[in-house]
């Protein structure tokens, strides 16, 4: 699914949480340098410690469905045995974050000096590998060490969870059976063909695996073995590590030499309805309504009929940016568009560039969970029917946003604020 987060990013808890799952269920970040870990929570209701009784039975359903897929009764035996449902990951998969960190926070934590620098330093030392990469799929070597430095710090922080216990916690009792049933699947069958052992195959709590956070369905339609030594590795080895992310973005769509986008500014009067990501328009378009680069220059004459969207991040009181098909493709990678913008400025940060230049709405707050849920009743009880209020900021909430904001004369931006909810209160 696709994401388009409100002003609030939603934290990470704990390696791979709050994962934003595209097409291809692209599972999320491990860096313990950009996001928070968890405090460990209570046990649900209805467990205990030791071996859940009904999971024997599953497994023992399960092992029948993974020979008709093809594994092996030898690989499931070695793979599943010793496996016990792990309480952790049910509170993962169950609970969602209290609080929000603003977007900017979390952009300030992924830019981090340090970060920067060490990415500055890994393009030199990795200079004849990230070159064979660009050769090799056209995707710049900045924004493939972008994504190494977000999701896993550098592989620093993979994850250290048992993929397939994680996997088979998810599939018996998660909130997304299916998904972990057919991410267990995978999981087993890169088992089965040698890349890794059991033992070997770490990550996050939602199944993220390696210093890049591939999930295993997407580890085997495109992780590849650039290093040529027969085993697809992106735990330990670079070279398969970045190509296979060099892969997945080409295959997803990226043009190579294309920009991924450009802060800009909004004329005034701007119908701030057009901000949204599914409202594309040429970067000559777009010039003509008076959007301009916020540092004055020309927009690049290739880009001039590229077909672009005007995002904002933090609503209309903050930074503006046009964002281009590369912006888009990285959203394949991870469907939030905080992440992919963090990708973007990051990867320019690389080249000495990358520095925002419009003001971050300071003055606005995070809201919590029972406020995003008020809001959300608070639209219901005006007629715009969104269902259960969950507290999630998604695609159906902003729209109800936006045409709450248009009948009241507001900025139509569709982000979710304290100002809009003391205003629906009113």
């Amino acid at each position: 699914m696709t994401f388009f987060p409100s002003l609030y990013l939603p934290i990470r808890l704990s390696l791979g949480a709050g994962v934003l799952l595209s097409g291809l269920f692209m599972a999320g970040c491990a860096d313990a340098g950009v996001h928070e870990s968890r405090t460990p929570m209570a046990p649900p209701v209805g467990h205990h410690n030791n071996v859940d009784e009904g999971f024997a039975d599953w497994l023992t359903g399960f092992r029948v469905d993974a020979l008709k897929a093809g594994i092996t009764g030898k690989t499931f035996d070695r793979a599943m045995a010793g496996v016990t449902p792990d309480l952790d990951v049910v509170s993962s998969d169950q609970n969602q974050p209290e609080f929000v960190k603003p977007v900017w926070v979390y952009i300030n934590g992924a830019l981090s000096d340090k970060r920067v620098a060490r990415g500055k330093l890994l393009l030199v030392e990795n200079k004849s590998l990230l070159e064979r990469l660009e050769k090799a799929y056209g995707v710049d070597r900045h924004t493939v060490v972008a994504i190494w430095g977000l999701e896993s710090n550098f592989g620093d922080f993979m994850g250290s969870q048992r993929v397939v216990r994680s996997l088979a916690t998810l599939a018996y009792e998660g909130r997304r059976k299916e998904y972990g049933r057919s991410q267990l699947i995978a999981a087993l069958k890169i088992i089965q063909a040698g890349d890794v052992g059991p033992e070997g195959l770490l990550g996050s709590w939602a199944g993220a695996m390696g210093q890049t956070q591939f999930i295993p369905t997407t580890y085997l339609a495109h992780a590849v073995d650039f290093d040529g030594d027969g085993k697809r590795n992106i735990w330990t080895s670079r070279a398969d590590t970045l190509g296979s992310t060099a892969h997945y973005l080409e295959v997803s769509g990226w043009e190579r030499g294309a920009n991924w986008g450009y802060e800009v500014t909004t004329p005034t009067g701007f119908d701030y309805a057009q901000a949204d990501m599914a409202v594309k328009k040429s970067v000559d378009g777009w010039q003509k309504l008076g959007v301009k680069r916020v540092d004055g220059k020309p927009f690049a004459a290739k880009d001039a009929t590229a077909a672009g969207a005007i995002f904002l991040p933090a609503g209309h009181k903050g930074p503006a940016f046009l964002v281009l098909n590369n912006f888009k493709t990285i959203l394949s990678y991870n469907a939030s568009t905080s992440y992919a913008l963090a990708v973007s400025l990051l990867a320019d940060r690389f080249r000495g560039a990358g520095e925002i230049k419009g003001a971050w709405p300071l003055d606005e707050r995070p809201l919590t969970r029972a406020e995003r849920e008020e809001l959300q009743d608070l639209l219901n009880d005006k007629g715009y029917e969104l269902g259960k209020p969950d507290g999630i900021i998604g695609f159906n909430t902003r729209k109800a946003i936006r045409a709450y904001q248009v009948k009241s004369k507001l900025p139509a931006d569709g982000y979710a604020t304290s100002s809009l909810l003391d205003h629906l209160r009113r």
